[in-house]
């Protein structure tokens, strides 16, 4: 089972841009999740073209499944 953390930020410009981080922990908490997305606003350590991030939208734990077949 795969867990993708996505953070979804409103940037300067009316867009919204999300940050995905990959083999996310399965105990985070809304609080820290929070936190982190107001240190990444904080810190305005990134922008893309819809220029720099300005607050939070949303976030949300994505688990997949993947199921492989032996096709021997």
């Amino acid at each position: 089972m795969n867990k993708v953390l996505e953070m979804s930020f409103s940037t300067e410009l009316g867009r919204t841009q999300r940050i995905r981080v990959y083999d996310a922990r399965e105990d985070l908490t809304p609080a820290e999740i929070g936190s982190t997305m107001d240190e990444i606003i904080a810190r305005n350590i990134f922008s893309s073209s819809g220029g720099q991030i300005t607050g939070k939208v949303s976030a949300r734990l994505v688990t997949t499944t993947v199921e492989e077949f032996d096709l021997v």
